[in-house]
């Protein structure tokens, strides 16, 4: 409710402000009788974020102390005996008056003082949204009879407009480069402590993969070799791309170039139907329907081919890639110049050697950047894995044979009750980190290899 309370006071100031900015870039231009440097929209604009940055800081400035404000208050309420407790107990006395004074109840009894605490802490809670949307309010209104001032006829509303946006724009790019660069941060520091724990030699050289839970609070910490997971995730993400770049490619090479509008409207939406169904139903696909046939095919030509294998997992990954690498080329190879084409045609050459000589070397680069959205995905697949693939991580050169991937022993690592002091939870830190410079390695391969033929075709 007090949310919804801050979003209408949050839209009623925006209105305002706008309204207000609006009439008075008129009013003044009506009395001074001069041109406005820039238009109404843009006096309504500039009101509207004059009275919403304040206000903004206002709030969030309460959401970064708010919390440690109402855990001191809470502090203050509980007598001295229960107040002196430290750790858990301490955070245990805190959170069971707030939940008291959320309605959502306590276990056991519920002491004298938990309820005139709980009391407390309603009415503190109330006082401090009250000051907080009126000093939100406040600032809002201040401001907007500030800019009021500021609206003359020679006032450069666009210009600032124009400003506010770039740094809108600029502010965006920085969470996302600044969320990158937290994620790899917290890979790298809880991989440093599992390190503290495993030679990395052994994590990276390391034939065999036994994390050993059993073994747990024992002083074991079981055996941690990476290659058995990374040599049957490169054997997956292999056998999806042997399936899907040939199909992908050579669909889209008929949609732009020989297809029939009328086939193309019918059969491109049927194509993109497959990039919408969950992993988790291809991951059954595989493990009902694929696997059972794959083995009952082997066993046909005397060859034995496990229902959970990589082969599998592979086969069913290639046909839920063939959607990114089909609808992204055939809109890669639509892009490139008609003249081309038309050049090429004039010349003598057949549709066939223009596809090959002309259009593909003039949409590479695009290719490419199909191809990695597509590798990429095939490496961070994890459903289908763990359905299709057997999850066995033993090195193995036989890809009909289960196996495991990185993506998957991240999910069983975390899976359970098993804290993160220890190895057996931190290695998913590791193999995080391990899979994330794999995917950089290869996308700055890619954009080398993009370059070299865009500079040879230019």
């Amino acid at each position: 409710m007090t949310n919804l309370i801050i979003a209408a006071l949050l839209l009623f100031l925006l209105g305002l402000a706008y309204q207000q900015g609006w009439s008075r870039s008129q009013a003044v231009a009506t009395a001074t009788g001069t041109r406005l440097h820039s238009r109404p929209v843009y006096h309504g604009a500039l009101a509207a974020v004059w009275v919403l940055v304040p206000a903004v800081l206002v709030l969030g400035l309460w959401t970064a102390i708010g919390p440690d404000m109402t855990r001191n208050f809470i502090l203050s309420q509980l007598p001295p005996d229960i107040a002196a407790l430290e750790g858990n107990a301490l955070n245990s006395a805190v959170a069971r008056i707030m939940a008291l004074s959320s309605g959502s109840g306590v276990a056991g009894t519920v002491e004298p003082y938990e309820a005139a605490a709980a009391q407390a802490l309603d009415q503190f809670r109330l006082l401090s949204y009250l000051v907080v949307i009126g000093a939100a309010a406040g600032t809002g209104v201040l401001a907007l009879l500030l800019v009021r001032r500021r609206i003359v006829p020679r006032l450069r509303a666009r210009n600032e407009i124009e400003m506010v946006v770039r740094l809108a724009l600029l502010a965006c790019s920085a969470i996302a480069v600044l969320t990158t660069f937290g994620i790899v941060a917290s890979l790298f520091n809880e991989a440093i402590r599992f390190f503290t724990f495993v030679n990395p030699l052994d994590f990276f050289f390391g034939t065999v993969w036994n994390p050993g839970f059993a073994t747990t609070g024992t002083g074991a910490v079981g055996q941690y070799g990476i290659l058995p997971l990374l040599w049957g995730t490169v054997m997956v993400a292999a056998i999806a791309m042997l399936v899907a770049l040939p199909i992908g490619l050579m669909t889209a090479i008929y949609l732009s170039q020989y297809a029939s509008r009328r086939v193309r409207d019918v059969v491109k939406p049927i194509i993109e139907i497959l990039a919408g169904i969950p992993t988790i139903v291809y991951g059954f696909f595989a493990l009902v329907t694929v696997g059972p046939a794959l083995s009952g095919f082997g066993q046909a030509i005397g060859i034995d081919i496990r229902s959970t294998s990589a082969l599998t997992a592979g086969l069913v990954m290639g046909i839920m890639i063939i959607p990114f690498i089909s609808s992204l080329t055939d809109d890669i190879l639509r892009q490139v110049p008609i003249s081309l084409r038309d050049g090429s045609l004039g010349l003598g050459a057949t549709p066939s050697e223009t596809i090959r000589r002309v259009l593909l070397p003039a949409a590479l680069p695009g290719i490419v950047g199909a191809f990695l959205l597509a590798v990429s995905r095939a490496i961070g697949e994890t459903m289908i894995v763990v359905l299709a693939a057997g999850n066995s991580p033993v090195l193995r050169a036989n890809p009909a044979e289960p196996i495991s991937t990185v993506t998957v022993t991240i999910v069983n690592q975390l899976t359970g009750d098993s804290d993160f002091a220890g190895p057996q939870s931190l290695v998913a830190f590791a193999l995080g980190l391990t899979l994330f410079v794999m995917t950089l390695g290869l996308n700055v391969f890619a954009l080398y290899i993009v370059r070299r033929f865009r500079e040879q075709y230019e």
